[in-house]
């Protein structure tokens, strides 16, 4: 697998030493990770006895050259919109902020590498 977006949780086990998270890691040559998952993460650094060295480490991730941040734009939210009422004809929710990570999936064709396991709900969505 060359290419991959990385849910949330993935980055959080990485940094905690998961050493499967990080085997699985090493045998890809582009990482992304959503804007939103930036953002939960920032949220969860916030006021932490760590945040200037979780930002410090995310920082230094974000820099490599096989991470790439991938930003929300208009196509993202027809992704969106697509996936939410999916959801919303099967009667199932899931989080507002991972419909916006799967979204993003979409968006660039990429398998989404996740422990969530709610994004079982969304058809056609590749994972990990």
């Amino acid at each position: 697998m060359n290419k991959i977006l990385i849910d949330t949780n993935i980055y959080s086990r990485a940094m905690l030493g998961d050493s499967n998270v990080t085997a699985a890691l090493r045998q890809v040559n582009h990482i992304g990770i959503s804007a939103i998952s930036i953002g939960e993460l920032l949220s969860g650094f916030r006021g932490s006895n760590r945040e200037q060295e979780n930002r410090q480490e995310l920082g230094q991730f974000l820099d490599s050259p096989r991470t790439c941040l991938y930003a929300l734009d208009e196509n993202t939210a027809e992704y969106y919109s697509s996936v939410l009422n999916q959801l919303k004809e099967q009667g199932t929710t899931i989080p507002t902020n991972d419909i916006w990570i799967a979204a993003t999936a979409f968006q660039y064709g990429l398998p989404l590498y996740t422990f969530d396991k709610h994004f079982s709900n969304i058809a056609g969505l590749l994972r990990r």
